[in-house]
């Protein structure tokens, strides 16, 4: 694809003309509830040119934190025709539609001791009428559609051809109305009891006693559809038996619509909004827009090529892309209908990508490698609107500038395979959105312009064959990655997308937080026999720091981010073939945790940097699941 992501694209391509026919069926059970059950079955290439696969399953569980219940039904359906040596077509439809229960909310680390569910502890549900209820879930559904067509031309040229539509629905839930703080998990009045679940049925009294003044707090969602529609091509021709070239074209056009949702009244005639210009005295029943409705529109054009070259010990690549990318939004809300600035013109900014790397093999054993890129990626969406409004526009946003680069070595023998690799990028006028808790409670985001990092480490894995039936694996990543540089002038909006401050940040040498920076890994793999084997695996993280507070990052001179606990966890997994019948049968096994390690997994920094003003997420204890799946 033209100017794709800074790690790298995946291209997954399915044909089921290549699937021999058959199926299978397949059932899982876990912990806390854990259930799904699937089925998959593929004809086969049939004598019409014909093959089709199909597969479905459903998901259900209570999750292991309370209040995260999950369901989900997913699909998978290829249908595919060969017309004959240089035509296949090939259509594809796939999708889940979920919701679940969130744990939205960090909270101290007191907090979690305090409460009688310990690491468990969500703040986020209640009961309503003695049915688990939400105070944020989360629902989504996004069936994706393709049709594929792939064509020799000859035996050294092919084209393929994929034009595909995607088309979201959902969002998130939370709270909205005067009176939110009794959502607040310490508000002992509308829990039952310390740190308990919200009692929705107060509420409810409440609203229904407040009659025709209306509910004062209700459930809504955020929601966030889209429709997306797509065309890439790609030529690929055998200029030589060293040369490659490849080379396509790949335009998209997105429509992002944005806007909130009443969901729930809580026993409320109506809730009252006047976030819209064009009906500011709204009385919205469930169902009904408020706070704010936008589309955001985007428009990408690219074009691609690469150059590969193989022969005897070297391996190497160029490849080179540009795109335009066009930004425009519609907000129904802030502007009457009839006025222009409802819409804005097209904003458009050209990004490209050059990418070159090697691979020499020194000799059977030994061999070296190197990749370098520059990636000049398009401002984003709210880099080019901030402030969520149609008048304040930053049409000279600065494109975001990815500098990386890498150089490694590999080593092949029959009982040890390794690479060790050096990488650097940085990271130039970044776009940061993050959401973080305020003071009182209320969720806000911080709009981030400009924003410069360095990441850079070095990572070793490798695979050493003990025996025929033993090997050991493992992997280590050291990495030191950095903010660069202070911003000024950063926007703070609340849920509603208004600016309720600015404030500047001083970041410089901060260490990048939510993910550990100092990885490592070993498991053992025991083949007991070729359909029965046993993995135990350990996984080490450690300089995990927490995210940056904005509101907390106002003064020179702060000390860095709290930094978690280390830890490590165990986790094993079997799995055993056998002959059912007339079909083959595996039964899988597989604890997560073993040792039922209490760890940190997320936390956004507190006053002071430390662990006693730090809001946390715990990880997840002892999980397992066991699983039975019989082919035919």
């Amino acid at each position: 694809v033209a100017v794709p992501s800074v790690g790298g694209t995946i291209n997954i391509i399915t044909k089921t003309t290549d699937v021999i026919a058959g199926g299978n069926v397949y059932a899982t059970l876990g912990n806390d509830g854990y259930q799904k059950y699937g089925i998959t079955y593929s004809t086969g290439l049939m004598d019409s040119g014909f093959a089709a696969t199909v597969s479905a399953a459903k998901t259900d569980g209570n999750g292991y934190v309370d209040g995260t219940e999950f369901n989900a039904v997913s699909y998978f359906i290829n249908v595919s025709k060969e017309f004959n040596d240089e035509h296949k077509l090939s259509f594809t439809a796939f999708g889940a539609k979920q919701r679940h229960g969130q744990r939205q909310n960090r909270h101290l680390i007191e907090t979690f001791r305090q409460s009688e569910r310990g690491r468990k502890y969500n703040g986020d549900w209640g009961y309503k009428n003695g049915q688990v209820t939400y105070i944020e879930d989360n629902f989504y559904h996004k069936p994706q559609l393709s049709l594929n067509h792939y064509w020799d031309l000859d035996d050294k040229t092919t084209l393929s051809t994929a034009a595909y539509a995607s088309f979201g629905s959902g969002g998130g839930g939370g709270t909205v109305g005067s009176d939110r703080s009794k959502f607040n998990f310490d508000n002992d009045e509308y829990r039952i009891g310390t740190l308990g679940p919200l009692n929705f049925d107060k509420i409810i009294e409440e609203n229904e006693a407040n009659g025709a003044n209306g509910a004062t707090t209700a459930l809504r969602a955020s929601r966030n559809d889209h429709n997306w529609y797509g065309v890439l091509s790609t030529l690929k021709t055998d200029l030589s038996d060293e040369l490659v070239l490849l080379g396509g074209l790949d335009f998209r056009n997105y429509t992002g619509v944005h806007f909130r949702e009443v969901t729930d009244l809580l026993g409320g005639q109506y809730l009252s909004d006047d976030s819209n210009v064009n009906n500011p005295l709204a009385t919205a029943q469930v169902g009904d827009k408020i706070a704010y409705f936008n589309d955001g529109i985007v428009g990408w054009l690219g074009l691609f090529g690469q150059l590969e070259y193989s022969k005897d010990k070297l391996a190497a690549f160029v490849s080179l892309s540009a795109s335009n990318t066009s930004y425009k939004r519609k907000d129904y809300f802030n502007y009457l209908d009839s006025d222009p600035l409802q819409e804005t013109d097209r904003y458009n900014f050209f990004g490209y990508l050059g990418k070159a790397g090697a691979n020499y093999n020194i000799d059977i054993n030994h061999n070296v490698f190197a990749n370098i890129g520059y990636f000049e990626k398009a401002a984003d969406f709210d880099a080019v609107f901030p402030r969520f409004n149609n008048e304040e526009i930053n049409d000279d946003a600065e494109n975001q500038k990815i500098f990386s680069a890498e150089l490694g070595y590999g080593y092949r023998s029959d009982k040890l395979s390794a690479n060790v690799n050096v990488y650097r990028t940085a990271w130039r006028d970044r776009t940061e959105t993050l959401g973080f808790q305020q003071p009182g409670g209320e969720r806000a985001f911080a709009n981030i312009l400009g924003v410069n990092a360095v990441h850079q480490g070095v990572e070793v894995d490798f695979v050493y064959r003990a025996t025929e039936f033993l090997d050991f694996t493992g992997m280590v990543s050291l990495g030191d990655w950095r903010w660069e540089n202070d911003v000024t002038d950063v926007n703070i909006l609340d849920e509603e997308q208004n600016v309720v401050d600015t404030v500047n940040l001083f970041i410089k040498d901060l260490p990048v937080g939510d993910a550990a920076q100092t990885t490592f890994a070993l498991g053992a793999n025991y083949k007991f026999t070729n359909e029965t084997r046993l993995s135990i695996d350990y996984n080490y993280f450690d300089n995990l720091y927490a995210d940056f507070d904005p509101s907390n990052r106002g003064t020179q001179g702060a000390p860095d981010a709290w930094k978690v606990p280390a830890y490590g966890i165990f986790d094993a997994a079997f799995k055993h073939g056998f002959e059912f019948g007339e079909f083959d049968a595996i039964l899988t096994a597989r604890m997560n945790n073993i040792f039922d390690t209490e760890y940190i997994a997320d936390a956004l920094d507190g006053t002071g940097s430390n662990a006693q003003t730090a809001l946390v997420y715990y990880g997840f204890g002892r999980t397992f699941s066991v699983g039975a799946k019989l082919k035919f």
